[in-house]
């Protein structure tokens, strides 16, 4: 009679182990199913600023937030993104959120994630679209007024430093042709070069938003056209790029030859204390905290804006010292 109860009491304590655990799963699955599940197309992580932008979404959407990220990056290939929307549409995320290598070549895939009633968010760069409604919001910096701004600072630097009406030979590091930012600081440099009878470009070439190539292509620069006056770099990774090929062939850069970047990342702050860039107009990256405000008021039913532009300022060599160690990336 001993042993009978003894295994009865063992069954019932495993049973309601069991249960116990059974009920743990169950609220973790419930937990679970309670959070946003967001899906992230990067473009790759080709410069300082991608990275930080990365960094941005990867610390905002996180459980202790209510979400769940899926992260996938591209590197720098649109098929690849393409695919990752698609196998997103395939998990049912809650929300999909792009920043496109390019700007054509999306409505397929788009329409394909709307009738999967999915949302889809654009972070830093546009798409060309002929029908707007496949994407619910576009978060990042105002690329042409970007651009204008650095032709903006130029012309004022020229004035305080006594180089008014001197002709200035410019070249231009583009970044990937076809991206929004490509596009936006490349038509607001041209328009203000052309706006200018002092201002004589030379050359115009992508750098790919790369270090490497954008010395490649500083290299190839210096060869054909000794005369450099001014470099515009569309991002300062390839700035870092065109310094270390001004320094091969002795010239000063930030002296001999000026240079005016974009996005403001920590290392071009460090560049323009030590004189090497001018200016960086900065490509504010931060957009994880926005894009999760849009998707809040979206799970609130309130309609977002579709256009956002971020913050960005100006900085140079005169307030570099000053505001480095206010920036956050």
């Amino acid at each position: 009679m001993k042993k009978v109860l003894a295994i009865f009491l063992i069954i019932a304590v495993f049973s309601l182990g069991q249960v116990f655990a059974g009920g743990q799963d169950e609220a973790a699955a419930g937990a679970e199913d309670d959070l946003i599940v967001v899906g992230y197309a990067q473009v790759g992580a080709e410069s300082d600023w991608r990275t930080a932008n990365t960094e941005s979404f990867k610390s905002t959407f996180v459980e202790e937030n209510g979400y769940r990220l899926i992260f996938d990056d591209a590197q720098q290939k649109q098929q690849n993104q393409i695919k990752a929307i698609r196998n997103f549409i395939q998990q049912d995320v809650d929300y999909i959120v792009v920043a496109p290598v390019v700007e054509t070549g999306w409505e397929t895939v788009l329409s394909e994630a709307k009738a999967a009633g999915i949302p889809v968010i654009l972070s830093d760069r546009m798409m060309d679209l002929s029908d707007d409604s496949l994407y619910t919001a576009w978060v990042g910096g105002n690329f042409l007024k970007e651009g204008q701004d650095g032709v903006k600072w130029l012309n004022d630097y020229v004035k305080k430093n006594g180089m008014a009406n001197e002709e200035l030979n410019i070249v231009l590091l583009q970044g990937t042709i076809g991206s929004s930012a490509q596009v936006g600081r490349t038509q607001g440099i041209l328009e203000g070069i052309d706006a200018d009878p002092d201002f004589k470009l030379l050359a115009k070439q992508t750098g790919e938003f790369t270090q490497a190539k954008g010395q490649e292509v500083m290299e190839s620069f210096l060869k054909a056209y000794p005369g450099i006056d001014v470099v515009f770099a569309e991002n300062d990774n390839m700035a870092f790029g065109a310094i270390d090929a001004i320094k091969a062939v002795g010239k000063q850069p930030g002296k001999d030859i000026i240079i005016i970047s974009f996005d403001a990342v920590h290392e071009a702050f460090n560049r323009m204390i030590a004189g090497e860039i001018n200016c960086s107009v900065e490509c504010n990256p931060l957009h994880g905290p926005r894009v999760a405000e849009i998707i809040q008021k979206l799970e609130r039913g309130e309609k977002v804006e579709k256009i956002q532009y971020v913050v960005e300022e100006v900085f140079d060599t005169s307030n570099a010292k000053r505001l480095l160690p206010t920036r956050k990336y």
